[in-house]
């Protein structure tokens, strides 16, 4: 079982790197396209590690591919970034993740909406 710290500093890495992505990487990077969320962080307990869980919501799968290739080549520049709002000696080292519970989302919602329709 993780401990009450870690549970903390799992969702404040999830928050900080949402906002690092929204922001300062897409004004780095213009190739970032469609909705992009992150979904979970897991923080190593001797905070050296992070897995960092990204869903990409694009218009194609190509889009989808790209960003999240962008996303894993900015590894290191969203570490940086995070180290300037973590007031933590040291940041882990992040290791992102494909999450796709938003694309399985909007499947499940197309389908539900399908079944509304062919009952009319």
């Amino acid at each position: 079982m993780k401990a009450k710290r870690t549970d903390r500093l799992d969702s404040e890495y999830r928050h900080a790197i949402a906002e690092i992505v929204s922001g300062s990487l897409k004004d780095k990077e213009p190739g970032l396209k469609g909705i992009i969320s992150v979904t979970e962080a897991n923080v190593a307990p001797d905070l050296k590690t992070a897995k960092i869980f990204v869903s990409v919501l694009a218009a194609s799968p190509e889009e989808k591919a790209e960003t999240f290739s962008l996303i894993k080549e900015n590894a290191g520049f969203i570490r940086r970034e995070l180290a300037k709002v973590m007031t933590m000696r040291t940041v882990p080292q992040l290791t992102f993740f494909e999450d796709g519970s938003m694309e399985y989302g909007s499947h499940i919602d197309a389908l539900l909406a399908g079944l509304g329709k062919e009952e009319k």
